[in-house]
This record gives structure tokens, C-alpha cells and sequence, in this order.
């Protein structure tokens, strides 16, 4: 769709002539002659483009400039002056106008610039869009849940994602890390601003510290050529470092200094550089045991550690899985074009009974390989890889996964706890039906419940 320009001047005949030329060239014109009345129009229309006369009486040009840069900054100003008044062109430019055109003006000139401004009301209404996409991507609301220990932690993530205090997140690999991070993000105020993915684990030690902090180098002619580095990418966002106890003790020592001082310096010889990013770090690793062992700063951890969220692995909310697979199963439908329409009973009950050790990311993978494989128009039991199929290799799998050094009773409770997660899972959560498969009464699996801080639906 072509611009829409907003035209204002108090001369009818400015008016007349914009109107034809701008037309003539495909955009979409409103003319006005009163600036108030274009102050209220701004308000309410979409307008790509404002070319507003500097000097007219009640509301000048420079006034208008003002009120879009308060209100509605994604649309670029040019301002025109039939006094060629180069201090008052300079002055609208420092005040953020995109550019300033002379009356009389050259038709040519004029179409340039309109052409200009333009091509950057067009980028940013594009980012725009691509950041309202990836806020609806990344919300809140996007991520699967149903079990009551998700729920608390995406209630803790909505109450402290306004604050842009760092956040520390732990849990095994293929929790889902990332995606809490993500949320914390674009659900709060930085928003906008850029959201720096590092994953600490993929990179040696030298390459990792480049990325991050970017290289001052000299190049074949004797300048310096600036590499800017990932901090400096998520300036006025967020970063987030992936598996952060990867890090070398040097880099953490860099990285607790531009947390304190909020700028870095590429080199000896640079200048420092502002840096004003939210850090989100991600760790399946117990960061105070690192920090006793000596391979982690304490005062790292601390500047880190502000707020904790701990994501529980999927074998200790079987409520989760059917949910996510439900979620995994119409994404990859869309993108492989498939129509497979669910999980037969067997398959289900196959899912909400495995210990996922690769926690959801396996999950993840198993359902893409079940869209592509399936042969019907459901996932049976036979589509599913075999560890899933057979109970007995599950039951070895899961005793493999057991420490050698164990307390007894607190394992046998944990035990009892993910049975009877399987049972209310397998069961649709009717406590009546979960408790005469687990071979007990109903009361008895209530008391249970509560217990082992279970949801359960009271059926």
C-alpha cells in the first residue's frame, strides 16, 4: 500500500501543488491548511509521513514536529520554510525532524526526500510488526502449561519480568530455558530492544570472549576496524547466556566489570563503550557448588542470581505432557503439512508414562519424528520410538538413572510421587479412577496429594 502523507500549510496553494505532485506519484495525500485540526488528525489516522509549513499561526511547524516526536515517533517530519532560515532548519533537525525543504523547492529535491522518508516509515512499520509478532511468539500465553509447578513458575516469571532485574535460571537440559527467558523478555519493558542469544557451551574460551565483548583490531591501512560484540548488540535488551557456568573465571571477571561500571572497552586502546543490558543466564549446573569448587566468582553469582526460577524437569509433571505433545503435534503438522490428528490411548499413556530424560526437547523430537512417520491418521503405539514402547526398558532406564549413593526412604517417596502423577495423568486427573489403578482408596491418595504437593482434579 502506497504512503499515506499528512501535507499541512497555510497557504492554499503549497497545498494544491503537494497534493498533484505527490499524487501524480502514487501516494496517498491529505491536505490541511489548519495545524490544530492536523494535530487531531495525527491522533486518529494512519499516517506514514508528515510535511508540515515551519512558520503558521496558533501551531507552527516546529510545534507539530514536537507533538510526533512525543507521540507517535515512528513517523519522520520533513519541515518546510519559505524564509530560509537556517538556524530554524537547524533547529527542527536537532529536534528530530528527518529533513528540511526550502520554499521555493525543487519538485525533484522534494520527491527525493519524501521518497527517503518514505523507504523508513516502510522499515520501521516492518519492525514494528516483526516486534508485535514476536512479543504474541514469546508471551506468557505461548508457553504450554497445565501443571501446578509451571503455573508457578510463569507466575513468578509475569511478576518480575517489569523489573529488569537479572535473572538466574536453572533446571536440566531441554526444561526449556530459553523460552522462560524469551518470556521474560518480551513481556517487559525492554521489549523493544533486542533480545542477544549466547550459547557459552558451543564457543572456546577465546571465541566466546570475542563474541561477547567485541574486537578493536588494526587493519591493512593502519585503521582500527570494530567488531562489536554481543553486549554491545543488546544494548537497551536483554541478553541471555546460555549454560553460563561455561564461562572462563577472566571472562567472568570482564563481565562482573561491565555489570558494575555499564560499559566495556573492546582494547586498551578503545573508548568505552555504554552498555545498558538486562542479563538472563541459564545453568543446569548447581552454580553454588561451582562457587565452593572455586571455578565460579561469588560475586558473579550474586550479580546474577538476583532472582531465581527453577524450571522442574517433565518426569516430575506427567499433568505437562499431554498438553505439549497436543501443542508439538499441530506445530509440526503446519510445517510439514501433515494430518495426523492425535495420539491413540496407548500412545498417550506410552508418553505420560516415560521419564523423559532429555525432559521436553525429547518430547519435542519424538512428536516430529511421529508426524513424519506416522502411517494413519493417529500416533499409535507402534509409531513411537522403542524405549517408549517397552514399559520393562522404561523401568530399567528409569533405575539406571537413580545415584549410586541414595537415601532409601526419600527415594521410595519420590518413586511414589511419579506413580502417582502416571496414575492421575493415565486416569484424565478422576481421583476415583487413579486410586483403584494405584490399588488404594481415594482418601488415601487425597492424603497423598497433599503430601506430595500434587494437583489433582477432585472427581
Amino acid at each position: 500500500m502506497p504512503a499515506h502523507i499528512l501535507v499541512v500549510d497555510d497557504e492554499k496553494n503549497y497545498l494544491l501543488l503537494l497534493d498533484t505532485l505527490l499524487g501524480e506519484q502514487g501516494y496517498r495525500v491529505t491536505s490541511l491548511q489548519d495545524p490544530e485540526l492536523a494535530r487531531s488528525y495525527l491522533g486518529e489516522a494512519d499516517v506514514d509521513i508528515l510535511i508540515a509549513d515551519m512558520k503558521m499561526p496558533h501551531l507552527s511547524g516546529q510545534d507539530l514536529l514536537e507533538y510526533v516526536r512525543e507521540q507517535l515517533p515512528h513517523i519522520p517530519v520533513l519541515i518546510m520554510t519559505g524564509y530560509g532560515s537556517i538556524d530554524g532548519a537547524v533547529e527542527a533537525m536537532k529536534c528530530g525532524a528527518f529533513d528540511y525543504i526550502n520554499k521555493p523547492f525543487s519538485n525533484d529535491e522534494l520527491l527525493l526526500s519524501v521518497a527517503k522518508a518514505a523507504q523508513m516509515s516502510q522499515a520501521q512499520q516492518e519492525n514494528r510488526l516483526l516486534q508485535q509478532s514476536l512479543q504474541e511468539q514469546h508471551g506468557l500465553e505461548n508457553v504450554v502449561a497445565r501443571s501446578r509447578s509451571m503455573q508457578r513458575v510463569l507466575d513468578l516469571v509475569s511478576r518480575i519480568a517489569p523489573s529488569g532485574s537479572n535473572v538466574l535460571i536453572s533446571g536440566e537440559a531441554g526444561t526449556g530455558k530459553e523460552l522462560i527467558a524469551r518470556s521474560l523478555h518480551f513481556t517487559s519493558e525492554r521489549k523493544s530492544g533486542p533480545f542477544i542469544p549466547v550459547h557459552c557451551r558451543s564457543m572456546d574460551s577465546a571465541t566466546l570472549e570475542r563474541e561477547l565483548f567485541g574486537l578493536d583490531k588494526a587493519s591493512a591501512t593502519g585503521e582500527t576496524a570494530r567488531e562489536r560484540g554481543r553486549l554491545e548488540t543488546a544494548h537497551k535488551g536483554s541478553l541471555f547466556l546460555d549454560e553460563v557456568a561455561e564461562l572462563s573465571l577472566d571472562t567472568q571477571a570482564r563481565l562482573l566489570r561491565v555489570l558494575q561500571e555499564q560499559s566495556l572497552e573492546r582494547g586498551e586502546d578503545s573508548t568505552a563503550v555504554e552498555v545498558d543490558v538486562r542479563l538472563l543466564a541459564a545453568t543446569n549446573r548447581d552454580l553454588r557448588s561451582a562457587v565452593k569448587e572455586g571455578v565460579f566468582r561469588e560475586d558473579l553469582y550474586y550479580r546474577l542470581n538476583v532472582v531465581n526460577i527453577e524450571i522442574p524437569p517433565l518426569r516430575e509433571r506427567p499433568e505437562d505432557i499431554p498438553v505439549l505433545a497436543a501443542h508439538f503435534l499441530r506445530r509440526f503438522n503446519r510445517e510439514y503439512d501433515g494430518a495426523v490428528s492425535g495420539f491413540s490411548p496407548e500412545a498417550m499413556q506410552a508418553l505420560s508414562a516415560f521419564h523423559w530424560p532429555g525432559n521436553v526437547r525429547q518430547l519435542e523430537n519424538v512428536v516430529e519424528r511421529c508426524v513424519v512417520l506416522a502411517q494413519g491418521g493417529e500416533v499409535s503405539l507402534r509409531d513411537l520410538p522403542a524405549d517408549l514402547q517397552d514399559e520393562t526398558e522404561q523401568f530399567k532406564s528409569a533405575a539406571d538413572m537413580l545415584p549410586t549413593r541414595l537415601n532409601l526412604a526419600e527415594t521410595l517417596e519420590r518413586i511414589e510421587a511419579a506413580l502417582i502423577r502416571r496414575a492421575l495423568v493415565q486416569s484424565d486427573f478422576v481421583q476415583v479412577k487413579a486410586a483403584e489403578m494405584l490399588g488404594i482408596s481415594k482418601s488415601l491418595l487425597q492424603y497423598k496429594l497433599k503430601k506430595y504437593n500434587i494437583s489433582g482434579k477432585t472427581q
